[in-house]
């Protein structure tokens, strides 16, 4: 529980007593915390002794090192998700050949279970039930490419990059105007 004299933006904060009653202390509050920032702020620019040039080539510095350890950063960013990301890939490699080896296997089955339907236990027809599990995969293959191509065709390229790029000789010239 918080007294309530008390005031979390004051430094030391103290009671301040009531105005007009001689018997309570009359004490003035301390300065606030911004307060005090901006005074010792003020009292470090009057205390620099340095030139304009300087300052600008410290700020110079000091950005040139924010940006190489940025780059270092991302560096070590983009090393540690290229790392998953390849561990990623190789598990979807992974999965990808064992869905195969799974096709493969229901492809058999479905074709010994068709030639026994059109032939008999003992005589299976695997001619014939090879041809129709064979044009069952095309038609399944036929659809996919149809419903690639129309993916395609919805795609219209890179748009808006191909309208910035257009822009960029003018703003190079100083013509920004000519590109509105």
């Amino acid at each position: 529980m918080t007294s309530p004299y008390t005031d979390p933006n004051r430094v030391n904060p103290v009671p301040t007593g009531r105005v007009g009653d001689p018997y309570s202390p009359q004490v003035t509050p301390t300065a606030t915390q911004e307060e005090l920032q901006k005074e010792a702020s003020y009292a470090r620019y009057q205390a620099e002794d340095r030139s304009l040039g300087e300052i600008a080539g410290d700020l110079f510095d000091n950005a040139s090192t924010l940006i190489k350890q940025e780059v270092e950063l991302a560096k070590a960013e983009a090393k540690d998700s290229a790392s998953k990301a390849g561990k990623g890939v190789g598990m979807f490699a992974g999965a990808g050949v064992t869905a195969l080896l799974g096709m493969i296997a229901v492809t058999l089955a479905l074709w010994w279970g068709i030639a026994i339907l059109i032939g008999s236990d003992t005589d299976p027809a695997l001619g014939w039930s090879g041809v129709i599990v064979a044009l069952i995969w095309f038609v399944i293959a036929a659809i996919l490419a149809l419903v690639g191509k129309k993916e395609f065709e919805k795609m219209r390229g890179l748009k808006q990059t191909t309208q910035t790029v257009k822009k960029i000789p003018n703003a190079a010239a100083g013509n920004e105007e000519k590109n509105r």
